[in-house]
């Protein structure tokens, strides 16, 4: 069988919807398939552009080819997951969020105005007419598929997968620091946890990993840990080696995951498999189908009292945090989650 996987690529952005289509296509490929990835361009700035890209997604056709005919087309992402194929089955990462829930949201480009409302309402009319044209639907998680029915009225099955690297993560020492490794980003909420660093009260330090979107927002993640005068208590790493990551999920005593309604969330598994407990908010979406209060982690308000009153709790007791961190591995390890059950359900 040929399968061919669908997505977007934004100039010079990855991220984890790349890496979910790269593993896809190798779990294929381990099954016996041939897989090949598919990918348009996509930018939604300036907002008329969108339009653009969902006609355009449209005029594709992806069934038959110069190679030969492709038997199966696995959609992932707006707009690839319009373009049309005879036997188009859709795992959705997310649909396009800016007209949905980050509606009007200060980091969206949609706003509430007569030009936002008319763009929200083109996205919404292309999802309800094309999406039922596919074979089966699924979603990566219980949050992609809840916003799917609330908006649209369309049913779809969630379907897990692993995290990246997932054989790679080991557990050593519950060390001195809590770890927030992400994207720096509004969305994964940084400014929040510097913020609740102000209240805390022990000697632990946070450690922030991941790259800036922007320079702007790294300088302003680097001027805001001056002003408030944490040089001391937070240190933040840009790029780190996948050995490296590895190696501060190992050692770290808990994992700080508080983003603003994620759709999946890769660190909450990763944090998992390194048997390490998440601290994670109320509001975040996705890592709330894991973690489960004083079991595997801890579910706080999107506070920073709360948040800074977590990070003591666990800096408090490397007992607990070694407890709840055997706890999240074994409910992992429970779900039985695997590439090998993904491709089995998108090809049935």
């Amino acid at each position: 069988m040929r399968i061919i996987i669908s997505t977007v690529q934004i100039p010079f952005i990855t991220g984890g919807a790349e890496f979910l289509a790269q593993n896809l296509k190798s779990a294929f490929i381990e099954n016996g398939y041939e897989a090949e990835i598919v990918t348009m361009p996509f930018m939604d700035s300036p907002l008329e552009r969108l339009e653009d890209h969902i006609v355009a997604s449209r005029l594709l056709e992806l069934t038959y080819g110069w190679a030969g005919k492709s038997d199966l087309c696995i959609g992932l992402k707006f707009p690839a997951y319009f373009i049309p194929h005879e036997n188009k089955v859709l795992w959705i990462l997310h649909q396009h969020r800016n007209a949905y829930d980050l509606f009007n949201a200060p980091s969206s480009t949609i706003k509430d105005d007569e030009t936002g409302r008319k763009f929200r309402d083109i996205v919404y009319r292309a999802d309800n007419t094309y999406l039922p044209e596919a074979k089966r639907l699924y979603t990566i998680a219980d949050n992609v598929a809840g916003r799917l029915k609330r908006y649209n009225g369309l049913n779809a099955q969630t379907l897990y997968h692993p995290c990246p690297d997932h054989d790679k993560f080991y557990a050593e020492e519950y060390g001195d620091y809590i770890l927030m490794p992400s994207r720096i980003n509004v969305t994964k909420r940084q400014m929040l946890a510097l913020e609740a660093m102000e209240y805390v009260k022990s000697d632990i330090k946070l450690y922030l990993v991941g790259q800036a979107g922007t320079e702007h927002e790294r300088r302003q993640l680097l001027e805001t840990i001056r002003q408030k005068g944490l040089e001391d208590k937070v240190r933040y790493f840009d790029f780190v080696s996948t050995g490296r990551k590895l190696e501060l999920y190992a050692n770290a005593r808990a994992v700080l995951f508080i983003p603003i309604d994620e759709d999946y969330g890769y660190i909450t598994l990763e944090a998992m498999e390194a048997a390490r407990a998440v601290i994670t908010a109320k509001d975040s979406g996705g890592p709330l189908e894991f973690v489960e209060n004083e079991k595997n982690g801890l579910i706080v308000s999107p506070e920073p009292l709360e948040i800074a009153k977590a990070i003591d709790e666990f800096a408090h007791s490397k007992k607990m945090a070694r407890q709840m961190g055997i706890a999240a591995k074994t409910r992992l390890s429970d779900m039985n989650i695997t590439w090998e059950n993904v491709v089995k359900e998108l090809t049935k």
